[in-house]
């Protein structure tokens, strides 16, 4: 028994492992084309810096033509010839069956700050329905750049509710008769963040569709709550 111990021992220790130590660093590169609209004020006033609402659109305007951003929320009223206070960046998803790359989103963010007069303490975030997951995604990877967000009949999961700036102000806006997704997903999501005390307001459209964001963006208590909104860090 003694000599059969040892045999298995000295076999034991003669094995080679499988599991190496390395590392690699990686880069994430992604073609976004985008639109970025200057208030008015914007050049009359070379010594303000200005708020920022960084936009993210749904599924139904992916592609490689900016035009269709202006289907649905700020860019569809920005063409219908609305004025904002406020800078605009839209940038367009070119993936239909792939996700937002919210790290090039983020990447996008910084340059347009850093090459404009953003006031970083003013930067909010919005998005509907694929833009709205991306949106809640962005407040949890990066919660110390959003003043305030908005989410218009996105999904997300609920454990990101732990994670997002419990200073950050949420305004989340969903149809009851959403068949693309379930506005229980919003409901879900709101009543875990209440119940943790985040600032958070819920607007449910009865008898609305998925198309919630055609009331949500041109409802003009969204844009006067945004523009109270300022980040104190």
């Amino acid at each position: 028994m003694a000599c059969i111990s040892l045999c298995l021992l000295q076999g034991c220790s003669a094995q080679k492992t499988n599991l190496i130590s390395d590392e690699v660093e990686t880069v994430s590169v992604e073609k976004l084309k985008y639109y970025l609209y200057y208030p008015e004020a914007y050049e009359q006033k070379q010594k303000e810096k200005f708020p920022l609402l960084l936009f993210l659109h749904g599924g139904g305007d992916v592609g490689d033509s900016l035009s269709q951003l202006k289907s649905s929320g700020p860019p569809k009223m920005l063409a219908e010839g609305k004025q904002f206070p406020f800078l605009i960046l839209a940038p367009q998803h070119p993936h239909k069956k792939k996700w937002w790359n919210t790290r090039a989103v983020k990447q996008l963010l910084d340059t347009v700050v850093a090459n404009n007069r953003v006031d970083p303490k003013r930067i909010y975030l919005t998005g509907l329905s694929r833009g709205g997951g991306a949106a809640w995604e962005l407040a949890v990877q990066y919660p110390d750049t959003f003043a305030a967000m908005a989410v218009v009949c996105g999904m997300t999961p609920l454990p990101y509710a732990a994670w997002i700036d419990r200073k950050m102000p949420i305004w989340v806006f969903h149809g009851e008769e959403d068949n693309s997704i379930p506005i229980s997903e919003s409901e879900t999501m709101v009543a875990r963040l209440l119940e943790m005390g985040y600032d958070v307001q819920f607007t449910r459209y009865k008898g609305v569709g998925h198309n919630a964001w055609g009331r949500a963006y041109t409802n003009p208590d969204l844009y006067k709550w945004f523009m109270k909104q300022k980040r104190t860090d």
